[in-house]
């Protein structure tokens, strides 16, 4: 097992003459939930696409489960799951529930969807 979940050291992405990102340093142990608060502008939707393999930084390296961002990124989707501020697919149920339902329709069995989720 490797002893981050997600690790980035010295991650910098510039639009133009704005750094969204500059100089982050992250690490996140596996099996902790994390929270990622800041004003609008702060980076934080900057710095998740980046992890999640759907934006590439200018600078510095991510790790996700041990797989490089930009050299394995495939194998980082392949691991992860990315939901938006108003992803529910049904408001009435719970994320754990939500997640649940996405992943049976992608055809996972009921134990493994509940693994995954």
């Amino acid at each position: 097992m490797t002893r981050w979940a997600v690790q980035a050291e010295g991650l910098t992405k510039k639009y133009g003459q704005v750094r969204a990102l500059d100089g982050l340093d992250l690490e996140i142990a596996p099996g902790t939930v994390t929270g990622v608060l800041g004003p609008n502008g702060a980076g934080k939707t900057t710095a998740v696409r980046v992890l999640a393999t759907l934006l590439r930084p200018d600078a510095g390296t991510a790790r996700v489960a041990g797989h490089d961002v930009l050299r394995a990124p495939d194998a980082v989707r392949r691991i992860i799951g990315l939901a938006g501020q108003y992803a529910a697919v049904d408001e009435n149920l719970t994320g754990d529930e939500n997640l649940r339902l996405l992943a049976r329709l992608h055809l996972l069995s009921p134990a493994d969807a509940r693994h995954r989720a």
